[in-house]
């Protein structure tokens, strides 16, 4: 049976909260009344988004009703015979949905943490932006449209990371004073806002470079035109050597906008912005892009290369490799920095960073394997879950910071009972953050580790268990310590000053324990599909992978989704999180021992703490390289060659111009102006001579009329005599 929607209601999804920006700029004079528009609009768009779901839910086929003028595909850029359309298939509605959902959450919870804050009209416009963008990156049937959500992404994150554009030292990311190799380790709003966009441009300009050559070959951007003419472009990629680089090339801007490791650094640091920024971003929309971009072309380079062409599968497999490599380094990585931070949001930050490399691990290991819906289904369980139980965390820390007045999980302790709902969730999303069953982090994670397990990658499911095993460390130790133990020396000076400690307001605290009842939801969901198959979560992911594969490749052989558990990987993994967990537990939730005993002042444990507090020092190293070098370069030219070179230069030039115009002076004036004086003083000398016969009597005009004509007669008179003696006249 199947389910069709009108083909604007995918539209809609997009462009109603793009209208609900509009509508808080526009509103900006009437107090809060633009908030409650962009949470009004974004929770319109996520109903029209749940209509895409119901056909998944319910197990029937979801088919679109083109309604003019807005059908599936309509025309954009006539010029190049482009068009712009949305997707309608399984794996869009459920990426779709998680955005839509969540980011609604996220920002109704808003309307009470940002209540007084200045800039709160901003706030809004720029979040509903950002959900609609995220929305056009997802929705978007080519790379073109796709890019433009990519950037609009990009510059909500500067315009919201930098959100306290004052740089007060309160809301500085890091702690000030923090240093490694010399360089600081904490930074203003406004240099972290600026901070991302740099770093992220760095990838999107690969993943330009990319469409671009992509489009020159293939003339399209439209995923169904390259699926269909891939057996055109294809080939000639290959043969002028560009297939996997192009490929890379694109995969840049996942690099960036997903926080992957070489362009990870921006992540940590955006935690200088609200706390439902950082939900947003780290949860549901800026850091996925990455791997909605990937899932978008991985298929079509994958599948365009084995089914269009003779290549073969291993023509492609450099970039499947890659990406698969760089999200298990960039897990671990992260999640090694984690271990030992104190700044509550700069952990789960690590966390995330950490979580979107299983998504990109599940993305590569689905080119390296027989059964790429596994790896593609896989991908999409751990972004779903991770965006559920991410949320929440960020959610909960806002709570939980505004109720300590610190980021600072040591500032904190003793407080599960007075913030027993908070706690709750705390737990629940740290549980699945970390792995444990039955919640939907344990089963997601173990999706993409049985993936990489089945494929034979066995080197990079060590590198997924081990961090599987920090993860479980670092979320309880955090919730050790911000829960269990005594109150800190920093609490006790908060509350003794009258700032008791409590539960928020229901605005806030009712959207995370929503999204915590889902962790808990959806895992019980898949629990139950180990006995019943219409519960199997994983079953009805790969299912929406296939569809959406089929989509573009009907040929497509895939196998048949059976969502069955692998119980080799899951136990090694469970064995890494249980070492994870216990330690934590020994430490920060039994106290049984302190954490100064292992680490000590000294020795190698301390030097490993200290390198993993300094962020492996790679932040470090960046700031020299990027930042220090080209900074002293510029000083050096501008001492070196500017004031000692080119200044010299110009104050010797300066020096002989002067000279030269003192002798032109010269040559003026004693040459050509002695000249001119000359002529002028015979034409005075002259003229006063001529001036002596204009005396203005007209008896000595007379006088002299009558001269002239005495002498006039004379010389006639001669003339006549001499004629007469035949003297010939003069």
């Amino acid at each position: 049976m199947s389910f069709a929607i009108p083909s604007y209601f995918v539209w809609l999804i997009f462009i109603l909260p793009y209208v609900g920006a509009l509508v808080t700029a526009s509103l900006r004079k009437l107090g809060r009344l633009g908030d409650y528009a962009s949470v009004a609009f974004a929770f319109l768009s996520a109903l029209f988004a749940f209509t895409m779901l119901i056909p998944l839910l319910t197990g029937q086929t979801l088919s679109v009703t083109d309604v003019p003028p807005l059908t599936s595909s309509v025309p954009w850029i006539s010029g190049l015979g482009l068009t712009m359309g949305v997707l309608a298939d399984p794996y869009t509605a459920v990426l779709t949905n998680v955005v839509a959902w969540v980011s609604f959450l996220i920002i109704f919870y808003s309307l009470e943490y940002m209540r007084g804050d200045g800039g709160h009209n901003r706030f809004f416009f720029f979040m509903a932006l950002f959900i609609g963008s995220m929305q056009l990156i997802i929705l978007s049937d080519n790379l073109l449209s796709l890019f433009i959500g990519w950037e609009m992404v990009g510059l909500c994150s500067y315009a919201l990371i930098g959100h306290y554009w004052q740089d007060e030292t309160k809301d500085w990311v890091g702690t000030p004073g923090d240093k490694a190799l010399g360089e600081d380790q904490a930074y203003s709003p406004s240099h972290a806002g600026m901070k991302a966009f740099m770093m992220t441009r760095i990838g999107d300009v690969a993943m330009l470079a990319g469409i671009l050559i992509l489009f020159y070959y293939a003339r399209t951007f439209n995923y169904h035109q390259l699926a269909l003419t891939a057996g055109t472009w294809v080939p000639q990629l290959s043969g002028a050597g560009l297939l996997v680089p192009v490929a890379l090339l694109i995969f840049g801007g996942a690099v960036g906008k997903s926080a992957q490791f070489p362009l990870h650094e921006w992540l940590p640091d955006a935690m200088a912005g609200p706390a439902p920024v950082s939900a947003l971003i780290h949860a549901a929309t800026m850091v996925k892009a990455g791997v909605v971009l990937v899932a978008r072309v991985a298929p079509i380079f994958y599948f365009g290369v084995v089914l269009s062409t003779s290549l073969g599968a291993a023509a492609i497999q450099p970039f499947f490799m890659t990406v698969a490599w760089i999200g298990a380094f960039t897990a671990i990585l992260a999640a090694s920095q984690a271990l030992v931070g104190f700044e509550m949001k700069k952990i789960m930050a690590y966390s995330t960073v950490s979580q979107i490399g299983y998504m990109m691990l599940a993305l590569g290991i689905a080119g390296l394997s027989t059964d790429f819906a596994q790896g593609l289904s896989a991908a999409l369980y751990q972004l779903m879950s991770h965006a559920i139980f991410k949320a929440t965390l960020f959610l909960t820390a806002g709570a939980l910071i505004h109720a300590a007045d610190s980021k600072y999980i040591n500032d904190m302790g003793g407080m599960r009972d007075k913030v027993k709902i908070t706690f709750a969730a705390f737990l629940i999303s740290a549980a699945s953050l970390s792995g444990i069953p039955p919640f939907s982090g344990f089963w997601s994670k173990d999706a993409v580790l049985a993936a990489a397990w089945g494929a034979g990658q066995y080197a990079l499911f060590a590198v997924g268990a081990v961090t599987a095993g920090l993860t479980a460390f670092y979320s309880f130790r955090m919730l050790g310590m911000v829960f269990l133990g005594d109150r800190s020396r920093r609490l006790a000076e908060v509350e003794g000053q009258g700032h008791h400690v409590h539960e928020p307001s229901p605005v806030m605290w009712v959207p995370y324990s929503i999204l915590a009842a889902l962790t808990v939801i959806i895992g019980l969901a898949a629990t139950g599909g180990l006995l019943i198959p219409s519960l199997n979560v994983d079953a009805a992911l790969q299912f929406a992978a296939s569809s959406y594969l089929t989509s573009f490749f009907p040929t497509a052989v895939l196998p048949a989704p059976s969502g069955a558990f692998e119980i080799a990987p899951a136990g090694l993994t469970g064995l890494f999180v249980a070492i994870g967990f216990g330690i934590a537990a020994l430490i920060y939730l039994l106290r049984r021992t302190p954490p100064t005993r292992f680490v000590g002042q000294t020795g190698f444990m301390h030097g490993l703490y200290v390198f993993l507090y300094n962020r492996w020092y790679i932040n470090a190293i960046y700031y020299k390289v990027f930042v220090d070098a080209p900074i002293a370069a510029a000083t050096w030219l501008s001492e070196t060659f500017d004031f000692r070179g080119l200044f010299r230069i110009h104050d010797a030039g300066s020096a002989v111009g002067v000279a030269l115009a003192g002798a032109g002076n010269w040559v003026d004036v004693n040459i050509v102006d002695g000249a001119a004086n000359g002529f002028s003083a015979v034409g005075q000398a002259l003229s006063r001579a001529f001036r002596r016969i204009q005396t203005g009597i007209l008896e000595e005009y007379a006088l002299v009329f009558a001269l002239g004509v005495v002498l006039m007669v004379v010389f006639l008179l001669l003339a006549m005599w001499q004629a007469g003696q035949g003297v010939p006249l003069p």
